[in-house]
């Protein structure tokens, strides 16, 4: 491993979720990480979206400590967070010809013990940034860039809470999984109003987290033990949906660690089709995943050498750009086509990998009025899914004795009622597990 492609020291992100190798706003125009200086760190700017990408060193008058935090800005300034102590300061960073301006925010005071503050991804829009102190027993959302006066206190959520997802393109709506009473649930949090509401709870002793949201179609991604308990299992559904949520067989992978990290935009009422991008750790090490909701597999990709793991933005048009750094190239994006139906995902060099076509819609979730956040609906179900063996990054498959068994899809009796159903009231037999 080159010097360039070593990922930080970082405390953010969820306990066992492996860490991004850098941020990239929302729209895929900036992204921002800590890159190496021997055994030194210093923020470096990324610009994406011209004609090839580039990247600008933003050095300060001293190297960075392990844990720094780094965000891009829509105008192309980053956000620093730099925690001392209890205080955790917050600057913009800009470059001014050969050397870094820094323009100081103020900071915010996190004195309880436990308290632990991080950097919410990058909100839609650009313009400005949060961060999430998460205590014993409450946690509160701040907006640290983009204010008038300074950090400002949002608003307040009973118990200890992690992730982030936006699920607007305004900003407004902030999906949160908040640990309470020993479980683990998502909740939204309306920024204007500063109300709390559920938004994900498949089974009361279910830990249930939102990964991934797309605001154009409404799909979710999603982590639960509900369907396999004691074991978490990746699901779909979709924003205002009433089907339920699913969890396919084929993103079940026998001793890896699969994480979602990006979302095709643009797929306006077709969330079956939107593509999403998989980071997969195993034996093999680390590799890049192209599934679809209506598809039946995950599709199996190298990584581009020095990719910053984890990192990546989706197209409307259905590429998935992936930054990456090496000695030779500081600063380089390796672009991947996911194609539907039988042609595969195609890699830069023309390499195609292999699908099947599915053709079950499945999904679910909580409703999407962009104006308060209110609970999920739920009910439907789906037909079983034909799940073949994966493939590591050589696309050599597994044998047959790693294929999970495909389980039986569980039909609740009756009719389904012509209202919807909260998702929080949905029966577990109602999870389509395949």
């Amino acid at each position: 491993m080159t010097a360039c492609a070593i990922e930080p020291p970082s405390t953010s992100g969820a306990e066992g979720v492996p860490e991004a190798g850098c941020v990239i706003t929302a729209d895929g125009a900036y992204a921002a990480r800590l890159a190496p200086a021997g055994d030194c760190w210093f923020p470096e700017r990324w610009t994406l979206d011209g004609p090839e990408p580039y990247a600008v060193p933003l050095p300060g008058n001293q190297p960075e400590e392990p844990g720094t935090g780094v965000q891009p800005m829509g105008d192309g300034r980053v956000l620093i967070h730099r925690p001392s102590a209890s205080r955790h300061l917050f600057s913009l960073l800009y470059p001014t010809g050969p050397g870094t301006g820094e323009l100081p925010l103020g900071a915010v005071e996190c004195p309880e013990p436990g308290t632990r503050l991080v950097l919410l991804p990058p909100a839609p829009g650009g313009a400005r940034a949060y961060a999430l102190a998460s205590g014993p027993r409450s946690s509160v959302v701040w907006l640290v860039a983009g204010g008038a006066f300074g950090p400002e206190r949002l608003a307040e959520v009973p118990g200890r809470c992690s992730g982030g997802v936006w699920l607007d393109g305004t900003g407004r709506l902030l999906a949160l999984d908040r640990e309470l009473g020993g479980r683990t649930k998502t909740v939204v949090v309306d920024l204007e109003r500063a109300v709390v509401s559920p938004l994900l709870q498949i089974a009361d002793d279910s830990d249930d987290r939102l990964l991934l949201a797309d605001p154009d179609s409404g799909l979710l991604l999603i982590s639960s033990d509900a369907p396999s308990p004691g074991q978490e299992r990746l699901g779909w559904g979709v924003l205002g949906s009433t089907l339920p949520v699913r969890f396919p067989e084929c993103l079940r992978l026998p001793d890896c660690v699969v994480t979602p990290f990006a979302i095709q935009p643009g797929q306006v009422l077709m969330p079956e089709n939107c593509a999403v991008g998989l980071r997969v750790d195993g034996a093999f090490g680390t590799w890049v995943g192209v599934w679809r909701p209506a598809e039946r597999r995950v599709r199996h990709l190298p990584a581009p050498e020095g990719w910053l793991a984890g990192s990546g933005v989706w197209t409307p048009e259905g590429l998935l750009r992936l930054p990456y750094a090496t000695r030779s190239t500081p600063c380089g994006v390796s672009t991947l086509t996911a194609a539907r139906g039988n042609a595969g995902a195609t890699e830069a060099d023309g390499k195609a990998g292999r699908t099947e076509p599915d053709g079950n819609a499945g999904v679910t979730g909580p409703d999407g009025n962009a104006g308060t956040a209110g609970p999920g609906r739920a009910e439907g179900v789906a037909g079983p899914d034909r799940t073949a063996g994966v493939a590591g990054p050589d696309r050599t498959p597994l044998p047959p004795e790693t294929r999970a068994p495909v389980p039986p899809v569980t039909r609740v009796a009756g009719p389904v009622p012509a209202r919807p159903v909260p998702l929080q009231q949905a029966p577990l037999g109602r999870l389509v597990t395949n």
